[in-house]
């Protein structure tokens, strides 16, 4: 069911969400939490459809702000707010409300979100784009438990790695870490049945792609040794190597869907790794509303040493980063080159990789 509203208030909205479930039959609000997407006319779609499909995980209020603050300054004056609000049909059992907010009113969109949440239950503010250099400073996600940003969609996604390591704040999250979950999980299950000292790891992707740089900085910020990042053709992030006391452990995937994992000692194996839709990675990123403190560390671990990677990429045109962690390494006392063996040496083998698999 669709209601569509013209010059309209969060109040009117709200009564006919009401409406609209008991003209459905479900007058009762069995939504978890209130998803709240940020997004501009031309990216609202993608956004939404994304959205949606997680809803089906996570039924959520689903309230899309849509800014129109107008081109002339006759346009920038008024104060308009339109909505849609649509339950039932393809929202499933959650509900939808597209929020165009017009002139001045754009720059007050806090003020027409908060009468819209649900009561007791918690907030998750997206930016599919355009997100604020701090978004726990942004009014919208000072109302949030969870804020969600995606440093891919920017023009410099390194730089823009940076900004989130000083701007982070707990509740903070990107989707380009979301897309290498799958990743840390293999690489910790591979160091989890091979117990050998890592001496350095290289990390191969496109270039300005910021979930290499992310599983980069992970490995470095882990296992403290030296991880080189490494330019290929994509797509995406491509491979992984280990460098081991027994060889080296790889991980491949060249064509963006199949994964080869390859361990010394054993037969090379297969592994699903396919490049995931963004309503599967909003949909992982609903599932846990804590803070991500995995991600705090590796964010923060050595975001100036990226930057100066991107300078040199741009003077050397062949790679977007070198050794991202050696100093880092050193000052940490790495296991580096320490034989493979039992007691204390076994032990400390044992303890980097549980320490990676976290």
């Amino acid at each position: 069911m669709n209601i569509d509203l013209t010059d309209t208030t969060s109040s009117q909205i709200n009564a006919a969400l009401v409406r609209a479930r008991r003209a459905t039959g479900t007058p009762a609000v069995g939504m978890v939490l209130t998803l709240v997407i940020v997004t501009d006319e031309g990216n609202h779609y993608d956004a939404l459809k994304a959205a949606s499909e997680a809803s089906k995980e996570h039924p959520s209020r689903i309230l899309v702000v849509i800014k129109r603050p107008g081109r002339s300054p006759r346009d920038r004056k008024i104060a308009r707010l339109d909505a849609e609000v649509r339950v039932g049909g393809e929202t499933g059992t959650g509900e939808t409300v597209l929020l165009r907010l017009h002139g001045e009113l754009a720059n007050h969109d806090h003020s027409v979100v908060l009468p819209l949440l649900l009561p007791d239950a918690p907030v998750v503010v997206w930016w599919p784009e355009d997100a604020p250099d701090n978004p726990s400073e942004d009014l919208l996600g000072q109302l949030a438990a969870r804020r969600i940003t995606d440093a891919q969609a920017t023009e410099d996604p390194v730089a823009t790695l940076g900004l989130r390591a000083q701007a982070y704040t707990p509740g903070d999250t990107d989707l380009a870490w979301t897309r290498i979950t799958p990743w840390r999980s293999v690489l910790a299950a591979a160091l989890d049945q091979k117990h050998s000292a890592i001496k350095s790891a290289v990390v191969e992707g496109e270039a300005y792609n910021p979930s290499s740089e992310l599983l980069a900085l992970w490995l470095a910020e882990r296992l403290r040794v030296p991880v080189e990042r490494q330019v290929s053709q994509g797509p995406g992030l491509t491979a992984v190597r280990l460098q081991t006391a027994d060889g080296t452990i790889c991980l491949d995937r060249a064509d963006g869907s199949l994964a080869e994992l390859a361990m010394p000692g054993q037969p090379d194996r297969h592994v699903a790794l396919h490049r995931r839709d963004t309503s599967e990675l909003i949909a992982e990123e609903l599932r846990r509303l804590d803070p991500d403190e995995t991600y705090a560390s590796a964010v923060k671990f050595g975001v100036a040493k990226l930057a100066r990677s991107q300078d040199t990429a741009s003077a050397e045109g062949t790679r977007s980063g070198a050794a991202i962690s050696e100093t880092a390494a050193s000052e940490a006392g790495a296991p580096g080159s320490a034989p493979s063996g039992g007691g204390t040496a076994g032990a400390a083998k044992k303890t980097t990789a549980k320490k990676a698999a976290k």
